[in-house]
């Protein structure tokens, strides 16, 4: 697998040049539907196109004098472009141009992070299918409850997953929005049909009303989106902490050849990718907070939401990015343990079915509170080291007379736990993918784990 993230496509994004091409993508639209309306004269703006070339260095060194980045922009353009320059910028502002080009920027990189979702489901589908029957304890309040799957846990991970792709693309259709209504967005210079024209041509919806921005709560939902796949990702990774733990030690991170856990201490092997992840998840979080209080700006407008989207949006996008190729190499090559989670399981010398038990006294006639009573003195017994919990089961006389020893022995079963697997993880995949993974199981192939250093 490609590390995707090792890859300038997110970054280049978010380039100075990256940012002035797309604002005189933008100029050059506007330029071009005035041409069609008879406002400006034909050619204009392909001659423009043309000769102007994007140079940072140039606009810089505008911007020292000017203190302006556009009117800084406008200028390096004019240079090159000669008397057409002219025609540029008529009847618009700054924001005019700067929200439309962003806008832009948000959605080419939204689209990236949902390539990197879809690769993320895939390697989510492959490891809850590879381990749908692996049994392992289901823990409440960090304590041993009831029998699970691994592939179940996973197959949780993958819904929550699907939620965040469908909150992402949500979230890309609130900002895929244009405005080129000018300084205070009542369109006194330049006519909505100019606006309408170019948002068609760019790939944008115009934005119904604005005053001299686009609002930020478009924005903000945006970032609250990428702050809920950090979330979610960060959920995954404390899991796999846990789970990596020495006295649990049912599944880890990957320990390469050549890798060190500790510069002290030669035995370690820490989950240092899943820890990385949850640490970058507490910076995309705070960015969406940041983005939350752009969205109250003075009257029409004011820049302090500029400065710090300047941040925000790059810093964001870059490491959910990131976050998600990490996660997704980390899931193709963890390594998994069942030998170690049924050990686990088995641990408490069977309390985990108690509730079972407790049932199946209360199906064979028992009363609820008499029933809960024995299972529970039992269970507190076996706690205490007085016995296992199914032999001190059997012994006593109140369950004897409403259970027989195979009855019994049935509650201690933990394939019961998995009886409703098929329909739940149809709910979740989908019919076909069930399906492909029975005809897949009774394969040569597909008897292999899902990779070498899976025990």
């Amino acid at each position: 697998m490609i590390d995707r993230y090792t890859l300038p496509r997110m970054g280049a994004v978010w380039t100075q040049t990256r940012k002035y091409e797309l604002w005189l993508q933008v100029e050059l639209a506007v330029c071009e539907a005035m041409e069609h309306m008879g406002q400006v004269p034909r050619g204009v703006a392909a001659r423009i196109h043309k000769k102007v070339t994007i140079n940072p260095s140039r606009i810089a060194a505008i911007e020292q004098v000017t203190k302006h980045d556009v009117i800084a922009f406008l200028e390096s353009v004019a240079e090159q472009a000669g008397k057409d320059g002219r025609f540029l910028h008529a009847g618009l502002t700054s924001s005019d141009i700067v929200d439309t080009s962003l806008a832009l920027q948000m959605v080419e990189a939204a689209e990236l992070i949902l390539e990197d979702v879809r690769g993320l489901l895939g390697s989510l589908r492959e490891l809850a299918f590879t381990h749908r029957d692996t049994l392992m304890v289901g823990r409440s309040h960090g304590i041993h409850g009831e029998p699970i799957s691994f592939g179940w846990k996973v197959a949780i991970w993958y819904q929550e997953f699907q939620r965040q792709q469908h909150r992402l693309e949500a979230a890309i259709v609130d900002i895929a929005v244009g405005k080129l209504s000018g300084a205070m967005g009542t369109f006194a210079h330049l006519s909505p049909s100019i606006e309408k024209a170019v948002c068609q041509r760019l790939g944008l919806k115009p934005a119904p009303i604005s005053n001299q921005v686009i609002q930020r709560d478009r924005h903000a939902a945006f970032l609250s989106a990428l702050a809920l796949m950090a979330a979610s990702i960060e959920k995954v990774a404390t899991e796999i902490r846990h789970l990596q733990r020495t006295e649990v030690l049912e599944a880890e991170e990957f320990f390469e050849p050549g890798q060190k856990g500790s510069s002290a201490m030669p035995h370690k092997r820490n989950p240092i990718g899943s820890e990385n992840l949850c640490g970058l998840a507490r910076v995309v979080r705070s960015n969406s907070l940041a983005a939350l209080e752009n969205v109250a700006l003075w009257h029409e407008r004011d820049i302090s939401h500029s400065s710090a989207e300047r941040i925000i949006l790059p810093d964001s996008t870059i490491l959910i990015d990131y976050m998600l190729v990490r996660l997704t190499k980390m899931l193709s090559i963890l390594v998994v343990y069942p030998q170690r989670m049924l050990t686990t399981l088995n641990q408490t010398g069977g309390l985990i079915y108690s509730q079972r038990l407790l049932l199946a006294l209360i199906d064979k006639g028992a009363i609820r509170k008499e029933a809960y009573e024995h299972v529970q003195q039992h269970a507190m017994a076996a706690w205490k080291g007085e016995g296992t919990f199914q032999t001190l089961i059997e012994l006593d006389p109140f369950i004897a007379k409403h259970l027989t020893a195979k009855e019994i022995a049935t509650c201690f079963d933990p394939k019961a736990y998995l009886r409703h697997q098929q329909q739940i993880f149809t709910r979740v995949f989908g019919r076909q993918a069930w399906r492909n993974s029975q005809t897949k199981s009774r394969s040569t192939i597909s008897r292999k784990p899902l990779n070498k250093r899976n025990k």
